[in-house]
């Protein structure tokens, strides 16, 4: 998966519109207009560049965004806002960090990740699944491939969207 197919399945997923997607990517730090988010939510050719619309600091941009646009600014003890955390050192982790990111801004359990698996017909483990949650350099940390994310947001979309789903899969 790339950086935008990811952007575009969780607009999918979560029935965000273009005001509130413009809205996102500003709480995050980007300042982007129409049509640039035309571009950013059009495929990319397969084969094409991880980061070819988007790169991944715009991606956990727009993740910062998400959280913020969900849970409200985040405030230190002096009062003061709390810049976002930019998490994504490698490309390894993208997927990761993605995972988590929309967990805090969701307020997702692992319960609610495993129900978004099984609802998308992948079978994971509590123990697997905290395995891909955990900080990068702990010692029982595990890269989370593409299947992981693609499925939970798979899930994601079936189960809140589940009309326009069927009425995808009879096409």
């Amino acid at each position: 998966m790339n950086n935008n197919d990811i952007i575009i399945r969780l607009r999918y997923a979560l029935n965000i519109q273009n005001a509130d997607m413009i809205k996102i990517f500003e709480f995050g730090g980007v300042t982007i207009d129409e049509t640039q988010l035309h571009t950013l939510l059009t495929k990319q050719d397969e084969g094409s560049k991880r980061d070819e619309k988007i790169d991944i600091k715009g991606l956990e941009s727009f993740m910062n965004g998400l959280i913020i646009s969900q849970r409200g600014q985040k405030f230190g003890p002096d009062l003061k806002p709390v810049a976002p955390t930019f998490d994504i050192d490698k490309e390894e982790n993208i997927n990761n960090v993605v995972m988590k990111k929309l967990k805090i801004a969701m307020s997702y359990t692992s319960d609610d990740y495993i129900g978004f698996l099984k609802t998308a017909g992948v079978t994971i483990s509590t123990n697997a699944l905290s395995a891909v949650l955990r900080r990068s350099d702990h010692r029982n940390y595990k890269p989370a491939g593409d299947r992981y994310l693609r499925n939970i947001l798979k899930g994601m979309a079936m189960e809140y969207r589940p009309d326009d789903v069927k009425k995808t899969a009879r096409k």
